[in-house]
């Protein structure tokens, strides 16, 4: 029988704007022990360099992440032209160089190819697995290897400004699995000028804003006050995207113990939802005909 895990029964969203230089899971590892939660997970990893939006859920709100892991981004971000690194962004050791520079025409010209639904191959360095090994490991190896491309949709890729000649600051608004520095690496080659990641900012994801984000420092600060519990948000924020349907009270008894349970109000037949019983959220699932087949539910 395995050990319980220590630690409070607490439920909800952190939003943390990320620093530069920690990984996605060591601010989660952060987040969860100043709170003292038993169980913490994110939703949409920033590379270590990378800024801004981190959605960290506590408790059942875990049970949300794919909600906002699948849910549009937003990025800002600025790309050095002149110059492929071997991971695409400024960390990188530089593999070649360019003394073309396009002007502001042919980058708005350029970025029309990157919108709409795309095809990307990620970066080499990584967490792609390849062969049930991460690409990043693979290349630190030096293995040859090549990375199958993927879709993504791009719903907008836009010039913010441009400094000077050898960088460009841009806009990405994308669906799930996008790679920034991908965009940068594809831009570059496109422009015959090549490019990498200089500085990049999530802004937003899904319903979690960056102006609504708590400084990482704060989370340090305030670690184990009861306090700190003021900045958490109800798990339902990440069903933001999912109509509200409410149980009554036999639909409530059912739907706790993981069966079709009755619900008030209505949806598309085969919609996916969530319901809520006085207020508490209560599952998520599929609406049919009065009913809801839940295929996650909520122990509040």
């Amino acid at each position: 029988m395995g050990r319980r895990r220590k630690g409070r029964d607490i439920h909800g969203w952190l939003v943390v704007d990320k620093p530069a230089g920690l990984t996605s899971t060591a601010v989660v590892n952060k987040v969860r022990w100043a709170f003292d939660a038993k169980k913490a997970g994110h939703a949409g990893t920033l590379d270590p360099d990378a800024t801004g939006v981190l959605a960290v859920a506590l408790g059942e709100a875990t049970k949300t992440v794919p909600f906002i892991t699948d849910a549009m981004k937003a990025y800002v971000f600025t790309v050095t032209f002149g110059a492929a690194t071997n991971t695409d962004d400024a960390e990188g050791e530089v593999i070649a160089n360019s003394d073309l520079r396009p002007t502001d025409e042919q980058i708005v010209e350029a970025l029309k190819g990157f919108e709409g639904d795309i095809m990307q191959v990620p970066p080499k360095f990584s967490a792609v697995k390849i062969d049930g090994e991460r690409a990043y490991k693979l290349a630190r190896d030096d293995e040859e290897f090549e990375i199958a491309a993927r879709p993504l949709y791009v719903e907008s890729l836009t010039l913010l400004s441009r400094p000077d000649a050898d960088h460009v600051e841009l806009e990405l608004i994308c669906g799930k699995g996008g790679y920034v520095r991908s965009i940068a690496r594809d831009l570059g080659e496109a422009l015959g000028c090549l490019g990498h990641v200089q500085q990049l900012r999530r802004v937003w994801s899904g319903p979690f804003d960056v102006e609504d984000a708590v400084a990482f420092s704060l989370v340090e600060e305030m670690a184990k006050d009861p306090a700190l519990d003021a900045h958490l948000l109800p798990l339902q924020v990440g069903l933001d995207d999912l109509p509200e349907l409410r149980a009554n009270d036999l639909g409530f008894a059912r739907l706790k113990n993981g069966n079709p349970g009755q619900v008030l109000g209505t949806a598309e037949y085969g919609e996916e939802v969530w319901v809520s019983y006085k207020g508490t959220p209560v599952a998520v699932g599929i609406y049919r005909g009065g009913e809801v087949h839940p295929s996650r539910v909520f122990n509040l």
